[in-house]
């Protein structure tokens, strides 16, 4: 146990240093902890510079009784660490105020995504609403982490979990540079916000009729809808998508094949027998039904499991993308 304790506090040094050296925490601003094993954590303490931390800056902490270890005091958002890890599985938090990002959504209530990469591995970032130095209201920020990794406080700062530093820190940093790109935008074309993806964001109309998710009757309106869609025929003819791609959920249930010949799905089988299969569970798949999650950001982070290349996968991004838009269209029943 002391080894590992002593790497994760290594680890916890070098990412304070990098979020820094990049601008991403300043003063004595952020914090970071680490999960040591089921009862405790490392976390900064308070008043910490993240760019100069010392082992003995890094406190363990009881998560059961939130009581330090020393006499050293921890981070003040210890409520809230402690509250994500008693609701995920992660093992790192990742928590700064990136000057962009507070900016951006000091002005915006949500990110346009201008490159792919933005779209891929970030997609619908929330925003909780933050009136308090320190978050006060954890349990929206647990909410709302149920959807992406990664979390805006309103004029506040990011919160990012995973499993790894490398992959908080990536999210972190991919969210900083989207918004440096907006903003960029913006200078040379004020509308191209507005214009951006109009393909992607039309507004179909949703049906009156609702379906129990995951019913036969649920996907064949989602395979009609498809079929309907003039954007994925066009797409599908031009990238010759013609591929099998299953879906099911994690708990055994009922899998659909979708079989695509040149954007159209010609036939719906009930096997999961596919080169691609996408799965997860039931709170997940109504979140990506209800439009809530987008099903890449899914799958890079973590949430959906894919068998199958997601980069063989991606050739196809812009009519999955949306196919997986038209999933929403379709009203699953309460």
């Amino acid at each position: 146990m002391a080894q590992k304790e002593e790497t994760l506090k290594g680890e916890i040094i070098q990412v304070g240093k990098r979020l820094y050296q990049t601008g991403l925490a300043v003063a004595r601003s952020g914090n970071l902890s680490a999960r040591l094993d089921a009862e405790n954590i490392l976390i900064t303490a308070t008043q910490t510079f993240l760019g100069e931390l010392k082992p003995e800056d890094i406190v363990r902490v009881n998560l059961a009784t939130l009581k330090p270890e020393g006499n050293i005091a921890p981070s003040s958002e210890l409520p809230l660490h402690s509250l994500l890890y008693k609701n995920f599985s992660c093992q790192v938090i990742i928590h700064c105020h990136p000057p962009l990002v507070n900016g951006y959504f000091a002005v915006a209530e949500a990110l346009e995504a201008l490159t792919f990469e933005t779209k891929f591995y970030l997609g619908d970032v929330p925003v909780v609403a933050q009136d308090t130095p320190t978050v006060t209201k954890p349990e929206s920020v647990v909410a709302a982490l149920k959807s992406n990794n990664l979390v805006v406080l309103k004029n506040h700062g990011t919160v990012a979990v995973a499993d790894k530093f490398a992959d908080a820190l990536s999210l972190t940093e991919a969210l900083e540079e989207a918004v440096k790109t907006a903003a960029l935008a913006r200078l040379w074309q004020k509308n191209i916000l507005d214009d951006l993806d109009a393909a992607l964001k039309e507004n179909l109309i949703r049906g009156a009729k609702s379906y129990k998710m995951f019913s036969s009757e649920h996907i064949q309106a989602i395979v009609e809808l498809v079929n309907q869609d003039s954007f994925i025929a066009e797409k599908g003819k031009e990238l010759d998508l013609t591929i099998k791609l299953a879906i099911k959920m994690d708990t055994g249930g009922q899998a659909y094949k979708f079989n695509f010949e040149k954007g159209k799905i010609t036939k719906l089988d009930f096997d999961a027998d596919a080169p691609f299969v996408i799965s997860a569970s039931a709170e997940i798949w109504q979140q990506v039904f209800l439009g809530k999650l987008d099903s890449f950001v899914a799958v890079t982070q973590g949430k959906m499991k894919l068998q199958g290349q997601l980069a063989q996968l991606s050739k196809w991004y812009v009519p999955f993308s949306r196919l997986f838009e038209l999933f929403k269209q379709v009203k699953i029943a309460d």
